[in-house]
């Protein structure tokens, strides 16, 4: 069962809810002071099921509008998420300014699809009903309710004449309504909030994308509150769950009425963020004033209103009919995604001035030149969804764009995303690093800042092998991602080179001139040839012909290629003296498998204040245990 949103328009009294009531037998005025007064004030909801032209059951929601004009705002609340619109002229009065206002609004959020309605027929003679075609034609024509390829149906809700005809056109009009994605990221603008009793708290709204099902969690935009969907109506029928397209009532737990407002927002917890700044596209009307750089006006967009400020890109105003790049400033935080349809209203006197769509929903918060954003947008704006994805990784350069930012940000499901980064990254537009995507030529950047700094730090270090990937790390500023994905690959290269925690250029080892390579011949030969009764480190340094400074980083590199092992904070040996040690030890153990410290003194040679902490290395070696005064040898 296929499910179409349909919504009315038109000015006042011209029979909206009256062809809605016709129709479906609903009545959509659902507020006493609506049926006291005799006009519609706030949007009202009916049903119909309709046999399209091959058999398939059409499922209509209908949101039928106010056409007064102090209740546009509440026509804007209803209009969004229609997927063919009712334009309602009467017969007897013709065009109105509600009827132009009400064709503009649904001309900015791209309706695509509809059928003109000329009610009221029975009020006027044939020549009459003829004349006023002809202008409506008129006012139609080279638009998407062009008389060429959209019908013009004349009825009379009063005795029914046409109504058979229009039911035929809307089942031939809602069978060519493509059908909505039910895999989408769900949304659900809130258009009405109320209380039921022995359910709680109850929201409707037209589910614009996604699925919702029984016992989901949803996340409250903007508010950010969690809720539980406890029951779900479509059409006012239990479902187990309402699938894009569909008039929904979501029976909620975890939230009271209170909490709830017409402008809110339903969607899937912890998957998108409100945002206070949109960078859109817009166009004007051409019946209205330039609009300038930093206006304040009305933005409506679903269900939601909010004061935003305009800042253009590039130009400082826009002509009637002109098209912009710009950004919205909102004045309080809504979300909002690509694609999605927006109206603007003048800020006093509060009137129909444009409307646009949302190209980006995650503006960088840095300033970056008005021509690299104007360029960004085009490719938001008319791109392939390869290009888009592979234009926001490029502008965020070394930073790289987080794959688990891509639904809320391009408005795609996960999965989805998931495959585009690999196609991409399998053509080499794209270069993965663990999480992160980047460009080529940031990763390309990012690889080169990598090598300098280490070419920088062998350069000002020579006496030493390498630097640590920490220190590299936060000398190039790189993420831990971006770093270690352009560590690997530099070391998959050959050209760096890794020993423990050290990085090294490959091919730049230690560098020593002569009086440094000679010193470090002197310490190697001072430990060598002194066996286990070492010198004191500090009295071999200050032999040397070179300074402080550069003879401990000597000597931090003899213990680094374990050509010095230090056992204590004093004693540095050399490792063939160690290595004889434990021969003499594996000897001894022939002749007794323990020793105590006399016994390792006379078969070292070496006095008390060697033989304990020799007697200690070889316990951490695992060569001798301690077993009170003596040790076992192992």
């Amino acid at each position: 069962m296929k499910s179409v949103i349909v919504g009315t328009a038109g000015h006042i009294d011209h029979g909206k809810t009256a062809l809605v009531k016709a129709l479906t037998g609903i009545d959509a005025d659902r507020l006493e002071e609506e049926k006291r007064r005799g006009i519609t004030i706030d949007i009202g909801f009916a049903h119909l099921e309709l046999s399209g032209p091959d058999g398939e059951i059409l499922r209509l929601g209908f949101v039928d509008v106010p056409g007064h004009e102090r209740f546009v705002r509440n026509m804007l609340a209803g209009v969004g998420g229609i997927d063919l619109v009712l334009l309602v002229i009467a017969a007897d009065e013709s065009i109105k300014p509600q009827t132009r206002e009400h064709f503009d609004i649904c001309r900015l959020l791209s309706v695509r699809r509809g059928i003109t309605v000329l009610t009221k027929s029975d009020l006027v003679g044939g020549e009459t009903l003829d004349v006023v075609r002809l202008e409506v034609e008129e006012f139609l024509r080279g638009s998407f309710l062009d008389p060429v390829h959209s019908p013009i149906v004349a009825v009379s809700s009063l005795t029914g004449v046409g109504l058979d005809q229009l039911k035929q056109a809307l089942a031939k009009v809602a069978a060519e309504v493509p059908a909505k994605d039910s895999t989408a990221l769900a949304r659900l603008p809130i258009d009405r909030v109320f209380t039921m009793k022995g359910f709680g708290t109850v929201v409707t709204g037209t589910l614009v994308s996604g699925t919702i099902r029984k016992e989901e969690e949803l996340e409250v935009f903007p508010t950010g509150k969690r809720v539980r969907v406890r029951g779900v109506q479509v059409h006012g029928r239990t479902a187990e769950q309402a699938v894009a397209g569909q008039r929904t009532a979501l029976n909620l737990a975890g939230v009271t009425t209170e909490e709830l407002a017409r402008g809110m927002m339903l969607a899937p917890f912890s998957t998108f963020h409100s945002t206070f700044r949109l960078d859109v596209k817009l166009s004007l009307l051409p019946s209205t004033k330039p609009l300038k750089d930093r206006a304040r006006v009305h933005l409506h967009a679903y269900t939601s209103e909010t004061i935003a400020e305009v800042m253009l890109y590039g130009v400082k105003q826009v002509a009637p009919r002109g098209e912009v790049f710009a950004q919205m400033r909102l004045a309080e935080p809504a979300l909002l995604l690509p694609g999605d349809r927006f109206i603007l209203r003048q800020f006093s006197p509060v009137v129909t001035i444009g409307g646009g769509v949302v190209l980006d929903a995650a503006p960088l918060a840095h300033k970056r030149p008005v021509t690299e954003v104007v360029s960004f947008l085009k490719i938001m704006a008319a791109g392939s969804p390869e290009e888009v994805l592979a234009a926001r990784v490029a502008r965020r350069g070394k930073t790289g764009f987080r794959l688990t930012d891509a639904p809320a940000e391009m408005n795609l499901p996960a999965g989805r995303a998931m495959q585009l980064a690999a196609q991409l990254v399998e053509q080499g537009l794209l270069v993965r690093c663990h999480q992160l995507l980047l460009s080529p030529a940031a990763f390309a950047h990012a690889r080169a800042e990598v090598v300098e700094t280490g070419g920088k730090f062998h350069d000002a270090n020579p006496l030493v092998s390498g630097i640590s990937k920490e220190e590299l790390r936060e000398k190039t500023n790189l993420s831990p991602e971006v770093f270690y994905g352009v560590l690997e690959k530099l070391i998959e290269e050959r050209k760096l080179e890794l020993s423990g925690e050290l990085v090294r250029l490959a091919g730049r080892g230690v560098v020593m001139k002569d009086e440094e390579a000679d010193s470090k011949k002197m310490i190697e030969n001072a430990f060598a040839s002194a066996g286990l009764k070492v010198p004191a480190l500090k009295d071999v340094l200050a032999g040397l012909k070179v300074d402080k400074a550069r003879a401990q980083k000597i000597v931090t590199l003899l213990l680094r290629d374990k050509v010095l092992l230090k056992i204590s904070e004093d004693l540095v040996f050399h490792r063939d003296a160690l290595l004889d040690l434990r021969k003499r030890m594996a000897a001894e153990k022939t002749n007794s498998t323990k020793i105590d410290i006399a016994r390792f003194k006379d078969l070292t040679g070496v006095s008390r204040k060697y033989a304990i902490p020799l007697l200690e290395y070889l316990d951490r070696e695992h060569v001798t245990k301690r077993v009170g005064d003596e040790r076992l040898i192992l």
